[in-house]
Order: C-alpha cells, then structure tokens, then sequence
C-alpha cells in the first residue's frame, strides 16, 4: 500500500487564529481530546492526539482520521441499538457531538481467551484459575478459543495519569458507581452492540476478539454510547484466515489494530517501563496500512485522508448552525 504520509501530527485546529477559537466557545483540552463548547449542549471534538505507549500511537500518519470516520460509521450500524453522542462530522478531523455526563466504568466485552498481560483471560486460565472476575471457565480450553459466551470484564475508567482497574459487576453497583437498573441496561446493550460487531467483522473477514464500550447519560438522562466504537484503537481485531493455521504453528494470529504497533515494540524488547523509544518511519507506516486496511474491510472503501488544515472547513461548518 502506497501512503501518502502528510504530516505525522496534526493540530485540528490549525488555521483558526486564537480570537476564531474564543469566537466557537472555550477550549479543554483533555488527556487525549481537545473539546470546544459550543453552548446548547453541543460540543466540537477534535480527534485524540495520543494513546497506549503515550505519545507513540499519535504518530502514525492519519490514525486519528481513520478513528475518526470508522467511529461515525459503527454508529450508523448501532443506531437501533442505542444512540450515540455524535451529530455530525463535518471534517475528518473533528466530530460535533451532544453533552454527555461519562460515566465512571468502562465496559469490556470478550469474545476469546486471548490476551498475555497479567490481567489477561488466558494469563489468568493458563496459571490454573477457572474462576475469572467472578466468571466460570470449563476445563480444555486452549489459547484464542472462542468463549461459550461474550462475557463482560468492566474497569474503572481512569482519571488522567491514572490506570483503569478490573472491577466486578456486583462492585459497581455496591460501590454506587452505576445503580443496578441502569447497570442492567448498560450490560444488555454493551453485548447486543459486541453482537452486532462480531457479526460485521466476520462479514469482513476480520475477528472481533474483545472490544471496550464507554457510556454516558444525555441532558435528558438517556443511555448514550460515547467515545469510539469498534475502532483499531477501542478494539481487538484479527484477520480471520489466519485464526487457525497460526494457532497450529503456535503463533498469534495477525492483528489488525494497535496491538500491531505493541507487538512489534515487544519484539525489539520493549516492555512498557519507562518512556518507548520513538516509533521509526517505517513501523508508522507499516501500522498506517493497518489501520487502513481494517477501515477498507469493514466499510468496503478505501480510506481517503482529509486534506491539512482542516480547521477552515470546520470553521465554515460550526458558523452555518
């Protein structure tokens, strides 16, 4: 795949000057996400600058574009299911979106016993547990096994420089972190969304293998799904092709989202203290493709990158409402 790889950063507000800026409405500028308010409960979103490794993922060229955009996509795929924060995307790099209040659990939905970190499902079954996050697992079961079921491992959602921690359901609502009615509406949504995606993936030939849901309630206290859904950020994907023959050769198989990034720091040694050392042109483009390509197999087409500055058409958007 050729790439054009323009810059590696972006500013999405470049080419509005700071009197343009005040004029939207004031600026927060979050841990990965700049926000304009723009009054009546609507606010302007401009796409996240960095993620897992800090600052690493932010330099592969266009991924907050391609988060972006694939985001918009799942949700008019979901919209039947529950609605979402997003209104419009009128730039690739931004969305304007309703206010939502967060709520303070992240949900996890798994697929297969996958994972090698030490919270991992497979960590935890290969070391003999059966009993995972409160969750019972049969005896045979081998690395990457689809689960009988999609099963819900929820964290806390972290505030900045902070870790989300495992959290079990009856602890969220014991804790009044989410009361139990709304618990079980958040539960029966979060699964019929994992549902829906595991479904499109395998149409794509891709494996939806676990994927992670953020909440929030609207100015009207309506459950709203909010952030990014399905994306290779908020998402584990595998090409399924190559689920079985890998297995076979004791491999893992081919990963289609940021794990690709992760793996490949893992194989140069790298793990995870301290700062990553930065990521070379050619892994950026490498997991450029990557997320790419899984824009291209789920929507069947090929992923175009806006054009730099972008803030102009933004501007033009925001003053026509």
């Amino acid at each position: 795949m050729t790439l054009d790889l323009g810059p590696a950063l972006a500013d999405p507000f470049v080419g509005l000057n700071a009197e343009a800026v005040a004029d939207l409405g004031p600026m927060m500028r979050g841990k990965v996400r700049d926000v304009v308010d723009l009054g009546d409960e609507v606010a302007l979103i401009a796409t996240d600058r960095i993620s897992a490794f800090d600052h690493v993922l932010g330099t592969v060229p266009y991924r907050g574009q391609v988060l972006n955009q694939l985001a918009a996509w799942w949700f008019g795929r979901i919209e039947d299911l529950v609605p979402s924060h997003v209104l419009s995307v009128p730039d690739p790099n931004v969305t304007i979106g309703r206010k939502c209040r967060t709520l303070p659990v992240e949900v996890v939905v798994r697929g297969r016993l996958s994972g090698s970190t030490s919270t991992a499902l497979w960590t935890k079954y290969a070391a003999g547990e059966r009993t995972i996050y409160g969750l019972d697992f049969p005896d045979g079961m081998v690395k990457n096994d689809a689960l009988p079921e999609a099963i819900i491992t929820p964290t806390t959602k972290a505030e900045q420089g902070a870790h989300d921690e495992p959290i079990t359901e009856r602890e969220i609502v014991e804790r009044g972190l989410v009361g139990a009615e709304l618990w079980d509406q958040i539960r029966t949504t979060a699964l019929g969304v994992f549902a829906r995606g595991v479904e499109i993936a395998a149409a794509a030939g891709l494996v939806l293998v676990d994927t992670k849901y953020e909440f929030g309630l609207d100015a009207d206290g309506t459950l709203t799904i909010i952030d990014e859904v399905h994306t290779p950020d908020s998402s584990r994907y595998w090409r399924a092709a190559t689920v079985e023959a890998r297995r076979a050769a004791g491999e893992e198989p081919e990963n289609l989202d940021k794990e690709y990034v992760r793996l490949a720091y893992a194989r140069d040694g790298y793990r995870g203290e301290g700062d990553p050392p930065p990521l070379s042109q050619e892994l950026a483009i490498e997991a450029a493709g990557v997320y790419q390509e899984t824009f291209a197999a789920l929507t069947r087409e090929v992923f175009e990158p806006g054009s730099y500055p972008a803030a102009p058409r933004v501007e033009a958007a925001l003053r026509a409402r």
